[in-house]
């Protein structure tokens, strides 16, 4: 990866192609399915189950009940049909997007959130701001085979998970102004990035770049924040001309072009040299 090229990217500022609604029960978490024009989504409205729709038409291919308070977490495998939810209930659910019945169980101590390994054999469950467990897919009810306890910070609570694509990290994402970067097989804290905007405790997302080398984050100012992830250092502050929070931040899974997001979204293109 050329670095001048990841921080003096191209930004365009996209307008919405088309609208759907879900007025009755509210949007929250999406993700996107390995089929084409379909998403899963958690509601803030009236329920707590998990909606399974198609894009095409706007109608709805099934539903996943059983969480009876908001889901925090919904992480989709990168090879198959299963996905996980982790909820303030306080249980992590694993579901098949085939199957309206939920396939697995898990009852924790605390608020969870959740996240696929890059392989889908793994998931690592966020517990009580202050526990990550590894669970092995095939044999989860056995228990986790791998807990890293991190010092707890009362400052704030933990909003996310994410592995990066190599596997070796995992970051974790607070509604503070930190991130924490974790070895994913020792459970040792990295690096702590700082130095963003986030006042309001706003849940923003943090991602990885697809070669795992970098960290961006966007903060309640509007700029994305971006740190080298081997030697911790910041390398640049981008400029989408967001006019609120940048609460969610995705890269292409493949290539060198990401999106952020407030109530307008930017898309992001590296500069081409002259």
């Amino acid at each position: 990866m050329n670095l001048n090229r990841l921080i003096l990217p191209h930004c365009m500022l996209l307008r919405p192609k088309r609208t759907l609604y879900s007025k009755k029960y509210g949007v929250d978490l999406i993700r996107y399915t390995h089929a084409a024009n379909t998403v899963v989504y958690s509601s803030n409205k009236i329920d707590d189950t998990i909606r399974y729709l198609s894009l095409h038409d706007n109608k709805y291919i099934r539903y996943f009940p059983g969480h009876n308070k908001r889901v925090t977490s919904l992480s989709m495998s990168p090879v198959d049909d299963t996905f996980i939810s982790g909820s303030l209930d306080k249980t992590i659910r694993l579901w098949d997007l085939r199957s309206p019945n939920c396939q697995g169980l898990m009852h924790l101590q605390g608020k969870p959130v959740c996240s696929f390994d890059p392989e889908g054999l793994i998931f690592a469950a966020g517990v009580n701001s202050e526990m990550v467990k590894l669970y092995d897919l095939r044999s989860f009810d056995k228990g986790p085979f791998a807990t890293f306890k991190l010092q707890y910070d009362r400052t704030c609570e933990w909003t996310g998970l994410k592995f990066s694509n190599d596997g070796k990290l995992i970051l974790v994402s607070t509604n503070g102004g930190a991130l924490r970067l974790l070895d994913a097989f020792k459970g040792a804290v990295m690096h702590s990035f700082g130095g963003y905007n986030n006042s309001k405790a706003v849940t923003l997302e943090a991602s990885f770049t697809p070669d795992s080398q970098f960290i961006m984050i966007g903060s309640e100012d509007g700029k994305v924040h971006v740190w080298n992830a081997e030697s911790g250092m910041k390398v640049a502050v981008l400029d989408g001309k967001h006019t609120g929070p940048v609460t969610c931040l995705q890269f292409n899974p493949k290539f060198m072009t990401f999106a952020s997001a407030c109530s307008n979204m930017a898309f992001w293109l590296p500069t081409i040299d002259d």
